[in-house]
C-alpha cells in the first residue's frame, strides 16, 4: 500500500506496519514485520482476549468479584475498577469513573492465573499465542504493558479481532462494544474525554478528540496505543486493521503522524467513486 510510506518520514530508527483486511489477508505492509518490539499498552489487547477466553472457558465469569470491594472483572476490563493508574490504591467506587489502569490489568492477570492454576503468561500462550501462530510474541512481566511482538503476529490477531476463531462473535461484540456509557475520565496522553468509552480491553473511539486514530475513522473503530510508540486500530466499518509498531516513545512526533497514516489508510482502502 502505498500509504503506508508515509512511514519512511517517521522520526524513529525502526518502525513496521501491516493493514489486515476483515478477510484475513494483509493489503500491505512495511519494513521489517518480523522485527520484535515492546508493545507497551498495546499488550492490554491481548490479555484481555486471553481473559475473554477464561470467561468463555469458565475459569472466571465476567461479574465475579475481582479487585477491590465491589469490583468484578468486568470493571477490571473496563478500567471501571476505580484503582489508579500504576497503583494498587482506590480512587473512586467501581462503575463511576472511567480511570485507565495498569493496576487494574495486573490485579486481572493474578486473579486468571490464580482461578486457571497457571501463570498469566503461560495461559496467554496457551489460549491465544499459540493457537494464532504467534511464536514471536511473549509477555515478559505485566499483563498491562510488558508484551514483546513482530507486526507479523499482531497482523494474526488483527485478522482474528475481525473474525473471531478463539471466541464466540457475541463475546467479542460485547468486548467491542462500549461498557459502562457515559463515563467520562483521561485518555492517556490526550487528555480528559467525555465521555472517555472503552469497551472490555478495547478503547472505542466513539467521538473523542482529540484523537490517535484519524479523521476519517469510524465512531465504532477500536483498538489500543502504547507509550512504546505503538498502535492497533480496528476500524470495522472499513473491514480493516492496521498496526504499527516503531522504537520511539510516544510524543509529539506521534500525535501528529498517526492520524495522518490512519486517514491515509482509510482512503486507499476506500473503493473508487
Amino acid at each position: 500500500m502505498q500509504s503506508l510510506r508515509m512511514i519512511e518520514n517517521w522520526p524513529v530508527p525502526t518502525a513496521a506496519a501491516a493493514v489486515v483486511r476483515a478477510d484475513g489477508t494483509v493489503a500491505g505492509s512495511y519494513g521489517p514485520t518480523a522485527h520484535r518490539f515492546p508493545l507497551a499498552s498495546v499488550t492490554k489487547p491481548l490479555a484481555a482476549y486471553a481473559a475473554l477466553i477464561a470467561i468463555e472457558e469458565g475459569a472466571v465469569e465476567l461479574d465475579e468479584p475481582a479487585g477491590p470491594e465491589g469490583s468484578t472483572v468486568r470493571h477490571l476490563l473496563a478500567h471501571t475498577s476505580g484503582l489508579a493508574f500504576d497503583e494498587h490504591r482506590v480512587m473512586a467506587e467501581p462503575g463511576t469513573r472511567r480511570l485507565y489502569s495498569n493496576a487494574g490489568f495486573e490485579v486481572l492477570g493474578d486473579h486468571i492465573a490464580k482461578a486457571a492454576d497457571i501463570p498469566f503468561a503461560e495461559y496467554l500462550r496457551q489460549a491465544v499465542l499459540e493457537p494464532l501462530g504467534m511464536t514471536a510474541t511473549e509477555l515478559a512481566g505485566s499483563p498491562a504493558k510488558d508484551g514483546i511482538s513482530t507486526v507479523d503476529d499482531l497482523a494474526r490477531f488483527a485478522a482474528e479481532v475481525q473474525a473471531p476463531r478463539l471466541l464466540a462473535r457475541e463475546t467479542l461484540a460485547e468486548a467491542t462494544a462500549v461498557a459502562y456509557p457515559g463515563l467520562s475520565g483521561v485518555l492517556p496522553g490526550y487528555g480528559h474525554q467525555r465521555p472517555n468509552d472503552w469497551g472490555l480491553g478495547f478503547e472505542i473511539r466513539d467521538g473523542k478528540a482529540p484523537h490517535w486514530t484519524g479523521a476519517a475513522s469510524s465512531p465504532r473503530t477500536f483498538g489500543h496505543f502504547g507509550q512504546s510508540g505503538t498502535f492497533l486500530w480496528v476500524d470495522p466499518e472499513a473491514g480493516a486493521a492496521c498496526v504499527a509498531l516503531a522504537d520511539r516513545a510516544f510524543g509529539p512526533w506521534a500525535v501528529e503522524a498517526w492520524p495522518a497514516l490512519t486517514d491515509a489508510v482509510l482512503a486507499e482502502l476506500r473503493p473508487a467513486a
